[in-house]
């Protein structure tokens, strides 16, 4: 099994740590952002790394000194030191006319066919996706909307499968949704948006997923389907723990989960997952990869505070994945 993919000489990367039994870990330097991060922001976590130049480009979630929160560049020479700028993107419109967002948070971003796609969530009457594009991050045009209210966790896949954009979202209500499963929706040219299918839904036997799920990071192509990190969300008398697992989705049809983990890959442990803004939230959006080592770095806010980074190898996590696999109904079909 590989990826298929681009090689990443420089991507992120400790050594598994001896006596470790877990197929990830985490970076011995964690967190990477801590509080307060820049002048006018309290908090960075739950965003999204690409390879850009030599280095690394990210686009990070801000909480504002004012509680707001906005989405920021921010440029780093080995991905895991960042100088992020201390004012959010400024966006366009297609026609150059000031489109800023009221607010915007949770960003990902993927690099498609030299254009860099931006999907984060907005105010567009309510919590919804926001799509927007770069070529050089140092202009950004927002395009349109793609769906209606509510909506969060848009996800585009890395490349068109069978002519079509992909994209993944997490339906949603007006609060802190207390439910919630992966849907995906295709389109030919990034406005029209239909085909709708559900991926997988919250659940199984195990109670780390079962109150909502959430795409997390770019789907990574590899030879045994597509390998989805995603979130999940269990109640506890003291409040919501996010953890995170993974899927393996067919590379052709990829509403069909071939795997996805019966078991979570990690949960809040450590200080700064359990003790923050929002405690007990590890929350994955962005993996780079290394097609040549099989190496994965995943970027995953904490506590909703800090910004972390944790440590896979695409054999053995694929390994565990299919190994310790639970589908739930519908998972398996092209569900509609």
């Amino acid at each position: 099994m590989s990826i298929n993919g681009k090689s990443l000489k420089n991507i992120p990367w400790q050594d598994k740590p001896l006596g470790c039994n877990s197929v990830i870990w985490r970076h011995k330097g964690n967190p990477i952002i801590v509080w307060n991060p820049t002048p006018k922001t309290a908090r960075i976590y739950n965003s999204s790394v690409v390879p850009w130049n030599s280095g690394f480009a990210g686009i990070f979630r801000a909480d504002h000194k004012d509680g707001k929160a906005q989405i920021h560049v921010g440029f780093s020479s080995d991905g895991v030191n960042w100088n992020i700028e201390d004012e959010p993107i400024v966006w366009h419109d297609e026609d150059g006319n000031l489109y800023q967002p009221n607010y915007s948070y949770d960003p990902r971003i993927v690099e498609l066919e030299g254009i860099y796609y931006i999907v984060w969530c907005t105010d567009f009457g309510g919590a919804s996706l926001g799509l927007g594009v770069t070529k050089n991050f140092k202009q950004f045009t927002r395009l349109e909307n793609p769906f209606i209210p509510f909506n969060r966790n848009g996800v585009l896949f890395p490349r068109k499968v069978n002519g079509k954009y992909l994209l993944l979202s997490r339906p949603s209500d007006t609060g802190h949704t207390p439910f919630g499963d992966i849907f995906i929706s295709e389109s030919p040219d990034l406005v029209h948006w239909g085909r709708h299918r559900r991926v997988m839904q919250k659940g199984g036997s195990g109670w780390w997923q079962s109150v909502k799920i959430g795409a997390g990071a770019v789907p990574i192509e590899t030879t045994e389907g597509w390998l989805l990190f995603y979130h999940g969300v269990s109640g506890t008398c003291n409040g919501f723990v996010y953890s995170f697992g993974a899927a393996i989705l067919d590379i052709e049809i990829p509403s069909k989960v071939l795997y996805r983990t019966r078991d979570y890959l990690l949960t809040p442990e450590m200080s700064y997952e359990t003790s923050g803004f929002v405690p007990n939230v590890v929350f994955p959006c962005a993996a780079l990869h290394d097609s040549e080592t099989g190496r994965i770095a995943i970027y995953y806010g904490a506590a909703d505070t800090y910004s972390a980074l944790a440590y896979a190898k695409e054999d053995e996590l694929i390994n565990f994945i299919k190994s310790n696999s639970e589908l739930l109904p519908g998972d398996a079909e092209e569900y509609r």
